[in-house]
């Protein structure tokens, strides 16, 4: 079989992750996965594996549920220690047709019991670290089972019972039923849960497999993105079928990416903005961690200029590009554009990109008061496509409201420039009075200061702009260049430092601005 015959039949029945590994070790068995991390539920499995083997552990994986009682249709609550393995039992779950419901480990005890009790008795499969976070839950009541991956706890029963249980038949679900959830990230509140069926997950790799078919040579991919998230399904999707050898990062330190990339050389790397901001040294380091690297891509929030710049000068290849795609959970890859290393620099980081080629989403800019959107009245972006998630479970109501009809209203507001690229400046619960985009303020003044690493807007008690910010090495700010940086917005308030340590942060570390503000306003109560 070959990779894009492969892709053609995902394209018509539906990508099912519990096929995937399979699928992929028949286009070439022998395709390399390598970690940085020991695999927590086959410790002595060692971090290189190839495609063959990691599907033999899937259908290993597959079986030992089976044999635990797990049966098609149930749901499975996979909350787990950050490891390469949950995508590996996520697969094993999806293989014996049931549906597995993805929790990101970073999730407290209250909001994983919150989200477990809406999945009504699901199997929870989890590990002892995570059930000593759970302890005072009472999983008796609110789960059917409780199997564990690693570390055996009372009133659980381990994975590794049943090893060299009798391989079962994969179980293909519905091509338009649920087949994976996943959480949004929880930025406002407590998460949703996002149904995506095998359809929507399939027509999501629509965008990025004409992209990944640019590249001459099968060269390594590096993904270090949460294992738990939605583009965690297409971003190995993709890198399996396409034969690319494939490099998974848990480890976020940049000393110890620093290492796998020089190991490794990957040709593209695929990572959360934050990320790569934090990995912005690294474009320093005399050993050029980044100088193999071709494409660098991002596909959650949009990214400073500053932090692509140094990337791409950082890299030592031609044509090195950043690409940008704009989405969200319920929509997957909704925009997106290339910036090259000339230009970067210079990049308006509002501006998310275009429309993708024929068959990609569809986006357009809703006006919120009667007037022609723009970028003095931005309106409400909107996206339309095959590839929207399918509900909220248990929260239909709210998932209708922002449906109208084919169009899903993402929550940001923004405006298209007459050559169609859309900007998007805030979403729309963190608009400031006074401030036409937190966003674009952020960008700029981040720009002009290096020794910042973070920069949140928040609305102050009056109502004014309140920059919260971080410094490198949590180092105190000086008052007068930061003056000097804000001098084109009088608007903002004084700035508040606190340490990097404390932003609040979702699973994908985008800043919990509700959060934050909140705390803000605890910090002036304190005072008083």
């Amino acid at each position: 079989m070959k990779g894009s015959t492969a892709y053609r039949s995902i394209q018509k029945r539906g990508l099912h992750i519990g096929l995937l590994p399979e699928m992929a070790a028949a286009v070439n068995p022998t395709t390399p996965i390598t970690l940085d991390h020991d695999l927590a539920v086959f410790p002595d499995a060692g971090r290189r594996l190839t495609v063959a083997r990691y599907a033999e552990h899937v259908d290993d994986l597959a079986a030992r549920l089976w044999a635990a009682g797990v049966r098609p249709d149930e749901h499975v609550v996979l909350y787990k220690t950050a490891n390469a393995d949950h995508w590996m039992l996520a697969a094993a779950v999806s293989r014996i047709g049931a549906v597995v419901v993805n929790l990101s480990p970073t999730l407290d005890a209250a909001t994983a019991a919150v989200l477990i009790e809406r999945v009504h008795r699901p199997t929870l499969l989890t590990d002892g670290a995570k059930l000593d976070v759970l302890a005072e839950v009472p999983l008796a009541d609110i789960t059917r089972r409780v199997i564990t991956s690693a570390g055996d706890r009372p009133g659980a029963r381990s994975l590794a019972e049943f090893a060299g249980s009798p391989r079962v038949r994969p179980v293909v679900r519905p091509i338009d039923e649920a087949a994976v959830i996943t959480h949004t990230s929880g930025t406002t509140g407590t998460p949703k849960l996002v149904v995506h069926t095998p359809r929507t997950q399939a027509i999501r790799l629509l965008p990025q497999w004409r992209l990944l078919s640019l590249a001459r040579k099968k060269q390594t991919v590096a993904i270090h993105i949460p294992f738990v998230h939605s583009r965690m399904v297409a971003a190995m999707s993709l890198a399996l079928l396409k034969e690319f050898p494939v490099l998974l990062m848990k480890e976020a330190a940049p000393a110890d990416v620093a290492e796998q990339l020089i190991e490794h050389r990957p040709w593209l790397i695929e990572a959360l903005p934050n990320s790569l901001m934090e990995w912005e040294g690294l474009a320093e380091d005399p050993r050029a961690p980044f100088g193999p690297v071709k494409v660098f891509s991002s596909t959650f929030d949009a990214i400073h200029p500053g932090t692509m710049s140094k990337l791409l000068n950082a890299s030592d290849r031609r044509g090195a590009l950043f690409f940008q795609i704009y989405g969200q959970s319920e929509v997957g890859p909704a925009v997106g554009r290339a910036y090259f290393r000339s230009l970067a620099h210079k990049a308006n980081g509002r501006c998310v990109g275009w429309a993708m080629p024929k068959g990609a989403a569809r986006v357009r800019v809703v006006s919120r008061d009667g007037r022609t959107p723009s970028e003095t009245n931005p309106g409400f972006i909107e996206v339309a496509w095959d590839g929207l998630a399918k509900t909220y479970f248990a929260e239909q109501q709210r998932y209708d409201t922002n449906r109208d009809g084919e169009w899903w209203r993402t929550g940001d507001v923004g405006y298209r420039t007459k050559l169609g690229c859309l900007h998007m400046l805030d979403r729309e619960v963190d608009m400031i009075p006074g401030v036409r985009s937190s966003l674009e303020v952020e960008d700029v003044v981040l720009g002009r200061l290096d020794e910042l690493s973070e920069l949140v807007l928040v609305e102050g008690p009056d109502s004014e702009p309140i920059p919260v910010i971080c410094t490198d090495g949590d180092r105190p700010l000086d008052r007068a260049r930061w003056r000097a940086a804000v001098a084109d917005f009088p608007q903002l308030g004084e700035p508040v430092q606190i340490p990097q340590a404390e932003l609040p942060r979702t699973a994908t570390l985008k800043v919990q601005r509700n959060a934050l503000a909140h705390w803000f306003q605890e910090q002036l109560t304190d005072r008083t």
